[in-house]
C-alpha cells in the first residue's frame, strides 16, 4: 500500500464529522458527502443511531486504515470502490461478515473470503457533450481514446477511485505493458485533469472538454441541476475494461467493540439502502427485488471484462504507483 504522508492522514482524520460530534459509530466513508449524507440521516432517524461520518477518498481512507491498524477508530468502511474494500482486507483489519449477509447479493458483488459486500452497482461509461461530438463518432473501446485525435479534448478524474480501478481492470485484462502505454498516450494528449466525477461531468456540460471517463448515475444528477446540459453517457463495448461493473461497498473493522452496531449499518445500506441508491444516486441496488431507475439499461445487460472484483484490493498499490509514475496524479 502507498504510504501517504502524515499530512495527508491527518487531513482525513480530522475531517468534519456529520454533527460535528462523537457517534455510536465511526464511519470511514469514500462515498462522497452530497451522495450518501441523506441516506445516513435516514439511518440515523430510524435508528436512533448516531453517526461520525467521516469522508474522503477512499484509497486515502484505505491507506489510513492501515496506517492505523489495530488502533483505528473506525467501525465501519464504506467505500467507492472494491479495491480500496480488498486492500484494507488484506491487511487482515476487515471482519468476515455472516453468510446470510453475502447472499443478498449476487457473488461477483461480494468479496469470497466474506470480508466486503458490495451495496450498488456502477457502470463505467464516457460522457460526452453532444454538441460537440455524435455518440458514433465515440470509440467503443477505452483503448482507442489514447489516439492523437483526442489531444486536449478529455477529462480524467485520475485521482478517483473509480478510475483507478477501470485502470485495475485493465491491467488484469491486457497486463502492465499495455495499460501504461496507453496511460503514457492519455499523458501525452493533454487531457484536463479533474478531482472527481462531478468536475468532470461539468466540464463537459460547459464545452470545455468533449468527453469524459465517469460512473453511470453522475449524468443524472447533473440533469437534476440542469436540464438542458448537452451531455449524455456512451456505453463501451461488452468485455472491454471501460465497461466495468464495479461496486460501492461496505465492510466492518474486525477492530471494533461495536460489530453488533456495525452489522445494523450493513444491513440498511442491504436494506432501505437499496430503495435509496435506485431513488437518489441512481446507481444499481444489488439486492433482488429492488428495481433501478426506469432510464438505465439492466444491470444484466452491462458486461465488463472478465475480472473479478475480489482481485483489484492486492493490485490498489501497483496502479496508484503507475498512475504517478505517468503523471497523472503526481
Amino acid at each position: 500500500m502507498r504510504i501517504l504522508t502524515v499530512a495527508a492522514v491527518l487531513l482525513v482524520l480530522l475531517a468534519p464529522a456529520c454533527g460535528g460530534e462523537e457517534g455510536d459509530l465511526t464511519v470511514y466513508s469514500g462515498r462522497s458527502e452530497d451522495l450518501v449524507e441523506g441516506l445516513f440521516e435516514q439511518f440515523e432517524e430510524e435508528t436512533g443511531l448516531k453517526l461520525d461520518v467521516r469522508y474522503g477518498n477512499s484509497a486515502e481512507l484505505a491507506a489510513t486504515i492501515a496506517e492505523e491498524g489495530e488502533n483505528s477508530p473506525a467501525d465501519v468502511f464504506f467505500a467507492q470502490d472494491a479495491g480500496s474494500l480488498g486492500s484494507v482486507a488484506a491487511e487482515g483489519l476487515l471482519a468476515e461478515l455472516p453468510p446470510d449477509t453475502l447472499e443478498q447479493v449476487d457473488e461477483r458483488f461480494a468479496d469470497p473470503e466474506g470480508h466486503w459486500v458490495g451495496t450498488s452497482g456502477r457502470a463505467r461509461v464516457v460522457a460526452y457533450n453532444t454538441d460537440a461530438v455524435s455518440e458514433d463518432e465515440l470509440p467503443d473501446s477505452i483503448w482507442d481514446y489514447a489516439s492523437p485525435e483526442w489531444r486536449g479534448r478529455l477529462g480524467v478524474p485520475a485521482t478517483n477511485a473509480s478510475f483507478q480501478a477501470m485502470v485495475t481492470a485493465m491491467r488484469l485484462e491486457a497486463g502492465d505493458e499495455r495499460t501504461r502505454e496507453w496511460l503514457e498516450a492519455i499523458a501525452a494528449n493533454e487531457p484536463r485533469i479533474f478531482e472527481n466525477n462531478v468536475a468532470t461531468l461539468e466540464a463537459i456540460a460547459a464545452g470545455e472538454i468533449d468527453a469524459g471517463f465517469v460512473n453511470h448515475y453522475y449524468l443524472y444528477g447533473l440533469l437534476d441541476e440542469q436540464p438542458d446540459a448537452p451531455v449524455a453517457n456512451h456505453h463501451l463495448a461488452a468485455g472491454d475494461p471501460g465497461a466495468l461493473v464495479n461496486v460501492a461497498g461496505a465492510g466492518i473493522l474486525r477492530t471494533t467493540d461495536r460489530a453488533d452496531l456495525a452489522q445494523q449499518l450493513v444491513d440498511y445500506l442491504l436494506g432501505p439502502g437499496q430503495e435509496y441508491f435506485a431513488a437518489e444516486t441512481d446507481e444499481y441496488p444489488l439486492v433482488a427485488g429492488v428495481e433501478p431507475a426506469s432510464e438505465l439499461p439492466p444491470l444484466s445487460d452491462l458486461q465488463g471484462p472478465d475480472v473479478e472484483l475480489s482481485a483489484f484490493g492486492a493490485e490498489l498499490a501497483a496502479t496508484l504507483e503507475m498512475l504517478d509514475s505517468v503523471g497523472l496524479t503526481s
